[in-house]
């Protein structure tokens, strides 16, 4: 294809276009690179590294790299896969993540991502915070221990929701989502059908009174593993 960008990734040959990430090249060619942060509705943000990969020996962001020419990428070595179970083994020491009473359970990419890694304990020592849990709104719920600081929310609300709900505040360990009204979510224009209750990969924002409506066994990831939707594309396209 004219213009078309060749790049290998863990050998393979990928055709790819100008300005597309290496994240995006992967995908359309059936190859599944981890991801959390990264939402194919959402402008790239880069914050959880959890698809970090090599490219030409130097550690990039899949989801923000662009494709250039000659790019030989590694995303499936011991090293890169260590370097994700590591990412997500933290964020589940750092945060609340008890599946078997979260109603995500079987939803949870973060859940999801960790059985796709081989993760079943943390190397880590847990944290067990005391955060906070709005159910200020009378249709949401906000329960900032299953925040992985992901910033789906505060995207999808800024751009495709157009009304600036969330926003990072604070730094460092006190980094947090907040919301723009002092009284919580509840004082907020925040609505059950905005975008941001479908890209939340945890179970950080919740719509009330429908807990447990799809029983366990017929969940998403119940079924087939984080990726496979990608994967299945490849397959598919040969």
């Amino acid at each position: 294809m004219s213009g078309s960008i060749t790049i290998t990734i863990d050998g393979k040959e990928v055709t790819a276009q100008p300005g597309q990430t290496i994240m995006e090249a992967a995908d359309g060619a059936g190859i599944y690179i981890p991801r959390l942060c990264a939402h194919q509705d959402l402008v790239p943000h880069g914050s959880c590294r959890v698809c970090t990969v090599r490219v030409n020996g130097r550690p990039q962001a899949a989801c923000t790299q662009p494709v250039a020419p000659n790019m030989d990428v590694e995303s499936e070595t011991p090293e890169m896969l260590n370097v994700r179970k590591s990412m997500v083994e933290m964020l589940y020491v750092e945060g609340s993540h008890f599946c078997p009473f979260c109603e995500r359970s079987g939803d949870c990419e973060l859940q999801a991502m960790a059985y796709r890694l081989g993760v079943a304990s943390p190397r880590y020592p847990f944290m067990y915070p005391r955060r906070k849990v709005d159910a200020s709104h009378p249709e949401i719920l906000v329960d900032h221990n299953r925040c992985i600081l992901c910033g789906r929310c505060v995207r999808a609300s800024r751009d495709i929701d157009g009304k600036h709900v969330f926003d990072f505040v604070q730094r460092g360990p006190h980094k947090e989502v907040g919301v723009n009204a002092k009284s919580g979510l509840g004082g907020t224009n925040a609505a059950v059908t905005d975008k941001i209750l479908e890209v939340c990969p945890v179970g950080a924002i919740l719509r009330k009174g429908v807990g447990f409506k799809v029983p366990v066994g017929q969940r998403t990831y119940d079924h087939a593993p984080i990726g496979t939707d990608i994967e299945k594309q490849g397959t598919t396209s040969e």
